[in-house]
């Protein structure tokens, strides 16, 4: 049955005895008292982690919450190697921990995007700007119009690379980039929100070094990583750290034919072959500004809290509220993905959340950040003062674990509830600014 279990439902083995694989970062986590919340608040929330865990779906997790600007939880279950599903069962186990990097996949697109905004800000670029404008070559096959604003958006046009293009062409930004440049779009003025999941990090990375001269680890070292004093945060991991990093792992069952085409449509590859991709060092040393920012959880809850202090960390200004305001505005509405098919909500560059329930949770309409191939999290929410990280290591996207994701997600907002009124929003700059 053990078997069974790991390999034909692809699923990592659940120890009888949790506590050796738990770490608990004591240093980091306040009594919630000082929250005004109760320690069985925090034991609510950290069983439905558990819960999560032991659908056998991900093999590590990792997760850090702040409430009020103070860590609420940082905490880890689970192994970075070593259990899964193909795995000796006899093998080697390393255990996870709270500082364990992991690929953050799609989530690093809303670090992308806030980047832009920064860029705007340093006065190097205007998002409202066509790329062409910074990258003429861009232009080709009618796309000289086509803004970063909509690219952002995820309304540029160019979802996806070209049909049957092998993933190791990922590993060449040249020729990636020649291959967007002569794309030709589905639209050109905005009015299709197709989720773009790969290809609008690419234009990204080439408009940051056409205004720089340089790459885009190099400004997000400058400017986010070094003065919010972070170890990883970087697209890709350096080599020293290449050890540190979780391995991903394909897991849950085969997805049948018709969800296959779609895992096909949206990331332009299947499951298996994103987890052998995903492992691999060219992948990890490589730049995707959409897909391969690596951070632990709490780094990432550290940079969304940033956010939510209206660009502020300690006593850093990092970038000012109204760039904080502009990316988190929404743009559009409500519409029906083409790519995702699902109804969402946009801002230039982040996923918004929604009443009575969105992807942020229940009453979450004020919520802003971006998932993760389905099961890594990380957002803000400026009712509930409150910025989140769900990192896991398992690439299930249609499984059993749905289910306990969606109560993990309920249970953080009937745990620290919204308060009544609209937050007070960052002011965008007047014309007169």
């Amino acid at each position: 049955m053990k078997l069974l279990r790991k390999h034909l439902w692809r699923l990592s083995d659940i120890p009888r005895d949790l506590d050796p694989i738990i770490r608990i970062d004591t240093r980091r986590e306040v009594d919630p008292h000082q929250l005004g919340l109760l320690q069985p608040d925090v034991d609510s929330i950290w069983d439905t982690i558990i819960k999560l865990y032991k659908t056998g779906v991900h093999p590590a997790v990792t997760v850090c919450i702040r409430h009020q600007g103070k860590v609420l939880m940082s905490r880890s279950i689970g192994h970075v190697s070593g259990n899964g599903p193909n795995d000796d069962c006899d093998g080697e186990k390393i255990i996870a921990t709270p500082d364990t990097p992991m690929c953050l996949f799609s989530t690093s697109k809303g670090i992308t995007a806030l980047l832009m905004h920064m860029l705007q800000e340093d006065g190097l670029i205007n998002v409202s700007d066509p790329v062409a404008f910074y990258a003429p070559e861009f232009a080709r096959k009618g796309k000289e119009n086509i803004t970063i604003h909509q690219i952002l958006a995820h309304r540029g046009g160019i979802p996806g690379l070209p049909k049957d293009i092998a993933l190791e062409v990922l590993w060449d930004e040249d020729q990636t980039w020649e291959l967007l440049c002569d794309a030709e779009p589905i639209v050109t003025d905005g009015s299709k929100l197709a989720y773009h999941a790969i290809t609008g990090g690419f234009v990204m990375e080439r408009v940051v070094r056409k205004v720089t001269g340089a790459d885009i680890n190099a400004y997000i070292t400058k400017k986010i990583r070094e003065p919010m004093g972070m170890k990883y945060f970087s697209y890709g991991i350096e080599p020293q750290h290449a050890n540190d990093m979780a391995v991903n792992y394909a897991t849950g069952p085969r997805p049948g034919l018709l969800m296959a085409a779609f895992i096909r449509r949206a990331l332009g590859t299947d499951v298996a072959s994103l987890e052998d991709v995903s492992n691999d060092p060219r992948f990890q040393e490589a730049i995707i500004p959409s897909g391969n920012l690596v951070a632990t959880a709490e780094e990432t809850s550290r940079f969304f809290q940033m956010m939510l202090n209206g660009g502020k960390w300690g006593r850093k200004r990092i970038c000012s509220q109204s760039t904080v305001a502009r990316a988190t505005q929404e743009f559009g509405s409500r519409s029906i993905d083409r790519t995702l098919f699902l109804p969402m909500r946009y801002s230039a560059g982040l996923m918004l959340g929604d009443k009575p329930f969105g992807i942020w949770g229940p009453n979450s309409r004020h919520a802003y950040g971006h998932l993760g191939l389905v099961n890594k999290f990380a957002w803000a929410d400026p009712q509930r003062d409150l910025s989140a990280c769900l990192l896991t290591s398992g690439i299930p996207l249609i499984a059993h674990h749905i289910p306990s994701l969606v109560k993990l997600l309920r249970r953080i907002g009937s745990t620290i509830p919204a308060r009544e009124g609209n937050p007070e929003p960052f002011a965008l700059p007047t014309a007169s600014n």
